[in-house]
């Protein structure tokens, strides 16, 4: 008996649901202010996601450039260039 009390208690301060005798969710309750808190959030990580996915797209073409053979031709052209004036 103080064991299942100690695991509800212990699942109520970490958030989890708990489930009644029919199973249905006794606690957190749903209500609208939540419902629209998890809309707004979830809107926020999508955002957040498609602003990731495009600062990706930006590394790799940064990368792509530095890593270009043929930048590096013009730095070794360029290095000549300096050393023979």
């Amino acid at each position: 008996m103080i064991g299942w009390m100690f695991t509800t208690w212990l699942r109520i301060k970490n958030g989890y649901p708990l489930d009644g005798a029919w199973g249905q969710a006794v606690y957190p309750q749903k209500n609208e202010e939540l419902v629209e808190r998890i809309k707004l959030i979830s809107q926020e990580n999508a955002q957040l996601r498609a602003e990731l996915g495009s600062v990706k797209d930006r590394l790799a073409n940064v990368e792509r450039i530095v890593t270009d053979g043929a930048h590096a031709l013009d730095r070794e052209i360029e290095s000549l260039r300096l050393t023979k004036n």
